[in-house]
């Protein structure tokens, strides 16, 4: 009993670390290039929201000459 009750935990346990049950992208390929760009784009995006959240992208005020930095 306690042979079968080990092999059943350590077959969880190694079945658990493979990966997904459901795989993240689909199994078309045209359909998994798309996704998969999308993602990347989603990625290298990631630093415009991280300046624009920390308002990095407004000019400095301390820069030698006036910028406007508003609509005009």
């Amino acid at each position: 009993m306690r042979k079968i009750l080990l092999a059943l935990t350590l077959g969880m346990l190694l079945s658990s670390s493979t990966g997904c049950l459901i795989p993240m992208y689909s199994a078309d390929p045209a359909r998994r290039t798309q996704q998969l760009q999308n993602t990347s784009e989603d990625l290298r995006l990631i630093l415009d929201e991280w300046e624009r959240l920390w308002f990095l992208d407004q000019p400095s005020h301390t820069t030698p000459y006036r910028t406007h930095g508003g609509l005009i």
